[in-house]
């Protein structure tokens, strides 16, 4: 996990050193989650939001990269029926999601929007009936994927986006069994963002 953070970071140091002399501007984004876990049974999608920072570095009038860091609350909910009646469980998963999204304008204002993230699992919760666990074991710390998207700036540098982030990599551990290790079934992250930001 720390090779991967600095490694990013890296890149991302680089990256804004080679535009030092291009147009960049900062700002705070906010906005809604809809989530799910691919893999989960029975699961359903779930709604958390985002909040965190954007910087754009604008090459010219059609090409730029955005950098982001977002803390992002995801997971699921699901259903597990019993003889006793159906009983609605819950993963809670928060991440600090690092995306890099290379940005086109198709004219101006509206963008179409690609780019890797990476995310840190920063807690991990489930929820049974009424009964809530820590799960933090149960999931990796690390996770990756590819976003895709749509955003629209307005003159006075307010924008709105919405944006998908699929999970490409495994989400969940394999769960140990004595001195062996189970295999399960590959859970990945869905995510669905719609948000606002202003860029100074």
């Amino acid at each position: 996990m720390k090779k991967s953070f600095l490694t990013l970071l890296g890149l991302v140091a680089i990256s804004t050193t080679a535009v030092a002399q291009q147009e960049v501007k900062f700002g705070p984004k906010a906005g809604v989650n809809i989530a799910n876990l691919s893999g989960l049974d029975n699961s359903e999608m779930k709604i958390g939001f985002h909040v965190g920072a954007v910087a754009e570095i604008k090459f010219n009038e059609k090409f730029s990269v955005q950098p982001e860091v977002l803390y992002s609350a995801q997971g699921a909910k699901s259903s597990i029926v019993t003889p006793l009646g159906t009983i609605e469980s819950e993963v809670k998963n928060d991440y600090i999601n690092v995306p890099i999204m290379a940005k086109y304008y198709i004219v101006e204002g509206f963008s179409a929007e690609l780019g890797p993230y990476v995310g840190f699992l920063m807690k991990s919760e489930t929820k049974v009936g009424d009964v809530t666990a820590d799960a933090k074991d149960s999931y990796k710390s690390v996770d990756f994927g590819l976003g895709v998207g749509l955003a629209y700036d307005l003159p006075m540098g307010l924008f709105v986006g919405a944006r998908y982030n699929l999970g490409l990599s495994k989400a969940n551990e394999d769960v140990p069994a004595g001195i062996l290790t189970v295999q399960t079934d590959d859970i990945k992250n869905g995510v669905i963002q719609v948000g606002v930001g202003y860029k100074f």
